[in-house]
């Protein structure tokens, strides 16, 4: 039973999340809120928003912040080797943008403070808010950037319209928003629940069921839009998908929850998991820095590699 309430609790996140983003970027255009704001705010948050409330209910509420952390963690390494590595399958991509390769050094630099952080053991309120003030910056850089490069304002506007809801009512904008919070904070408790009580069932604990099962459900919309942009060849749109999901998830997701409770940093992570995040990471700067393109042979390395850690977790 507890794996039918977990199911259904990710199938309500990944649902929530979705019609949240919709809502909230046709209640921004309604509220007359610049394109390049939607873009850098609503959807941006809007599409870390499952994460992040898995994460907070988990710590704040069930009291296994241990969750929480190996939610992000295993997020990010998913991301990488797995919303990367599958889409290399369909069809070898190539990145040409140079925004792809600044932003990819940007999440670098941002997973190495994340685990200096973490080496203190926990990542209390002041670790939080400073990592939740450096995606702030970020925002800032990029709203900058975008304004200069009309390549990059292009994409925004073309994901806003992609997001943006067919009806022009305000109203049922506004409905779609709370239907969004309200499945979101439904399927949190529900996948949350369902994953302790199995985690307990198994003999693991919460952090392997969090960077395993919750870490692989809630990377899921970045797969489906990975795979979609290998299948329109563009390696741009895939790779910024994954630098941006990591890139919340350790200032935003992290941030947040930190700021609200204290994450402590078990000895797992420490020996294993970060360092596994850290040299997935790594591994995009050959394709992101010298256009090395990311082909089939990659991509079994990286599924393989994915699939070899999950085997050794569990």
């Amino acid at each position: 039973m507890d794996y039918l309430w977990a199911g259904l609790g990710l199938i309500s996140l990944i649902a929530g999340g979705d019609i949240l983003v919709r809502g909230s970027v046709s209640v921004a255009r309604h509220m007359r809120v610049s394109p390049l704001l939607i873009g850098l705010t609503v959807v941006a948050f809007g599409t870390s928003a499952p994460e992040l409330v898995v994460s907070i209910d988990a710590a704040a509420f069930e009291g296994v912040p241990e969750l929480s952390l190996g939610n992000a963690v295993g997020s990010n390494i998913a991301n990488v080797l797995l919303v990367l590595g599958v889409p290399a399958l369909i069809y070898p991509m190539t990145c040409s943008a140079k925004a792809v390769g600044r932003d990819t050094m940007a999440m670098i630099v941002t997973t190495l403070i994340f685990v200096l952080l973490c080496l203190t053991g926990q990542i209390g309120f002041l670790s939080g808010a400073f990592l939740f003030l450096m995606l702030v910056g970020y925002l800032g850089y990029s709203a900058h950037q975008s304004r200069t490069d009309p390549s990059r304002l292009a994409e925004e506007l073309e994901e806003i319209e992609s997001q943006a809801l067919a009806s022009k009512s305000k109203w049922v904008a506004a409905g779609f928003v709370v239907a969004g919070l309200v499945a979101l904070v439904v399927g949190a408790e529900l996948l949350v629940g369902g994953a302790v009580n199995i985690a307990r069932d198994l003999g693991v604990s919460e952090a392997t069921i969090g960077l395993t099962m919750i870490a692989i459900g809630t990377s899921l919309p970045e797969l489906a839009t990975s795979v979609a942009a290998a299948l329109r060849r563009n390696c741009d749109v895939a790779l910024g998908n994954v630098i941006g999901s990591n890139m919340f998830n350790l200032l935003g997701v992290i941030g947040v929850t930190a700021m609200i409770v204290p994450i402590p940093v078990g000895q797992d992570f420490l020996n294993l998991n970060l360092w596994v995040m850290v040299a997935s990471a790594l591994l995009l700067i050959p394709v992101a820095i010298f256009r090395i393109p990311i082909g089939r042979t990659m991509g079994i390395l990286f599924t393989v590699s994915y699939v070899a850690y999950i085997v050794y977790l569990l």
